[in-house]
């Protein structure tokens, strides 16, 4: 028979099979796999985020140089004609002449006034973007000024010229912003309005 074990049970073998023992981990390739796959997503979104910083200038010089940029409508002006060799402020204070504002169909009178016989004009030159005094049946002495805002140039009638004088040009965007005035060798002063 059958051996007694030592409660005087028989040693049996048992009737059912052991579990399946569980399956051995595959030598540390789970976490290889989740930091390879954790490593892919972060360099994905930094190509993302690099790209969208690219396209759109995301590097802050570009909109804080946007910011600082004048409007190209608020100071470009188109290329002067020839002839012309001044615009806006690169006229201030010099000759409407000599730079060709005055030029045939440049210049023209704005405002005008008469003050003791003397004629007081505003010129102006949309080319140029700039105005200038002119006075005409002036006498020897007699003062022309020009006043845009703060900013005056004068000019006085010589002993010959014809009793004509003109100031030097001063810019503005249009002749509402210019004051021609005259003080007459007299004493008498008037203003264009």
């Amino acid at each position: 028979g059958a051996a007694m074990g030592p409660a005087g049970a028989a040693n049996a073998v048992p009737s059912m099979p052991a579990p399946p023992a569980p399956p051995a981990p595959a030598s540390g390739g789970g976490f290889r796999r989740q930091l390879a796959m954790f490593l892919a997503g972060m360099l994905t979104t930094l190509a993302v985020i690099g790209g969208v910083l690219y396209f759109t200038g995301g590097d802050g010089k570009k909109a804080a140089g946007a910011a600082r940029s004048p409007s190209p409508s608020a100071t470009t002006r188109p290329s002067p004609p020839p002839g012309v060799k001044c615009v806006a402020d690169g006229c201030t204070g010099k000759d409407a002449q000599a730079m060709g504002c005055s030029s045939a169909g440049l210049g023209t009178t704005d405002r005008s006034v008469t003050i003791g016989g003397a004629l007081v004009e505003v010129r102006y030159s949309k080319t140029c973007g700039a105005a200038w005094g002119r006075v005409v049946r002036a006498g020897q002495g007699d003062e022309i000024r020009i006043t845009v805002g703060a900013h005056t140039e004068r000019d006085t009638v010589p002993a010959t010229g014809g009793g004509i004088a003109y100031t030097p040009m001063v810019a503005v965007a249009d002749a509402t912003g210019a004051r021609a005035c005259v003080t007459l060798s007299s004493g008498q002063k008037g203003c264009t309005e």
